[in-house]
């Protein structure tokens, strides 16, 4: 970790990749910032030219689709549920549920997503989070979702 302090964890990508299983090219998180286990997080995403949706979508005028900027949510909420459980990448967590969900600009190659995940609850595995994305201050997107946090058994 970056910074001791624990009202303000930061987590550069390699940590991440402790604990959530996503690789290349479904990681969609750069940096975690402001990491507040059990409460939430700020996760970055760097969008680049070079992500590999933009080839189709839409190669006259790129535009990163909606469902990649919830699922950077997730992930950032997913952190927030690792570290709050003290798990590493073999903790699995899965979509159950995404309501209110609201795309208001367009996020495009060089724009830098910055998603705010808050819980809003949670029981046992299953985990309610508000989440938030913004580029420059200017809100794009946001959602409530509900994950359910597996743990595969060892074979």
């Amino acid at each position: 970790m970056n910074s001791e302090d624990s009202s303000n964890l930061t987590l550069n990508v390699n940590e991440i990749k402790k604990y959530l299983p996503h690789r290349y090219p479904m990681l969609m998180i750069d940096r975690i910032e402001k990491l507040r286990p059990g409460e939430g997080a700020v996760g970055i995403k760097n969008v680049t030219v070079n992500e590999p949706f933009f080839a189709g979508h839409f190669p006259e005028k790129p535009i990163m689709p909606g469902v990649f900027i919830v699922e950077a949510m997730g992930q950032t909420a997913g952190i927030v549920v690792a570290k709050s459980m003290n798990l590493s990448q073999n903790g699995l967590v899965y979509f159950m549920a995404m309501d209110n969900v609201k795309f208001r600009k367009l996020v495009e190659p060089g724009d830098v997503l910055q998603l705010q995940v808050q819980k809003e609850r949670n029981r046992d595995n299953v985990w309610r989070f508000r989440g938030k994305a913004f580029v420059n201050d200017t809100l794009v997107a946001e959602a409530v979702f509900t994950a359910m946090i597996v743990i595969p058994e060892e074979k």
